[in-house]
């Protein structure tokens, strides 16, 4: 007992039809709580799960001494990020573990690697696999590292661990978490990023439910957390406004040397322009959306990582 942590930690695990894997993930987690830390709680949230998950997670926590075994099940399906905001609003841990999957493809010393890393001064430290990612992935990620202004490159990431502070400034920071990643990203607290070896090669298959969640929300984080909007509305209107130039030259040339067919020019010229005007009008109301989307989601008035004491 006297070398164990003494902070007490919470674990949240996101569940979705996880019955061919909670059972060795859930006991993984539970050994790892239980022989290091003193105080610990396991937060297990079922994402409406169709199959035995929540089951199988009832008799594997009998198994469990002194760690405190909880699931949240969700009304209906709400997917990984508000799920997990659910499972994050009942933790009381001091640091909080986030595993955003059930698929144990990593050492279990790795959530200890990850803590201990964190207590040398990182309020964020996540956990990746060094495996190719998807071309799916690889493309959200860079179109996201383009157009947002995060100093942070995101990645695919299992799990996690989050100090107290830093939930209580995101807490602060906004009521609803649209993508943790992001918000995690840019709260300014320090963070942490590490990579592990990917052993046993287990992966998961997501269902129509998870894939159709996680492509709104790749084209939502790109709407909420960059400029691609914006700028794709700038570069249309900058393109209209070339072909706009062009049509009234065009114009003006067949009237003074040409033989212009009647109405036919000038509907063009006038399409032309009307367009112009339409996009830009749009690009003024992407931006100012934009601007409102930055003052209640994004961040607050200012931001800092860390305050020093330099006088008794």
């Amino acid at each position: 007992m006297a070398n164990k942590e003494k902070n007490f930690v919470s674990a949240i695990i996101y569940v979705h039809n996880s019955e061919q894997r909670i059972e060795r993930f859930l006991n993984s987690i539970i050994e790892i709580m239980e022989a290091n830390f003193e105080h610990s709680e396991i937060i297990c949230v079922d994402d409406s799960s169709g199959d035995k998950s929540v089951n199988i997670i009832k008799k594997t926590a009998q198994k469990a001494n002194a760690t405190s075994i909880s699931i949240v099940n969700m009304s209906f399906f709400h997917g990984l990020e508000l799920s997990m905001n659910a499972g994050m609003d009942f933790a009381i841990g001091d640091f909080v573990f986030e595993f955003d999957n059930t698929i144990l493809d990593f050492d279990s010393e790795m959530i200890m690697k990850v803590y201990k890393h964190s207590l040398s001064g990182y309020d964020i430290v996540s956990a990746s696999p060094q495996s190719r990612e998807k071309l799916s992935s690889k493309i959200f990620y860079k179109v996201f590292a383009k157009f947002s202004n995060l100093p942070y490159t995101l990645a695919t990431e299992s799990f996690r661990v989050l100090s107290r502070r830093v939930i209580n400034r995101i807490s602060s920071m906004n009521k609803t978490i649209p993508y943790r990643k992001v918000i995690y990203a840019g709260s300014g607290l320090k963070s942490a990023h590490l990579y592990y070896k990917v052993i046993n090669g287990e992966r998961g298959k997501a269902d129509s439910k998870e894939q159709k969640y996680r492509s709104g929300l790749a084209v939502d984080t790109l709407i909420l957390f960059t400029d691609f909007g914006y700028k794709f509305s700038f570069w249309m209107a900058s393109i209209m406004m070339l072909i706009s130039i062009f049509m009234t030259v065009y114009t003006i040339v067949v009237y003074l040397i040409g033989h212009p067919l009647e109405g036919w020019t000038t509907t063009l010229l006038f399409l032309s322009i009307a367009f112009l005007g339409v996009f830009i009008i749009l690009t003024a109301i992407v931006k100012y959306l934009q601007i409102i989307v930055d003052m209640i989601f994004r961040r607050k008035h200012y931001i800092f990582e860390s305050i020093e004491k330099l006088t008794k």
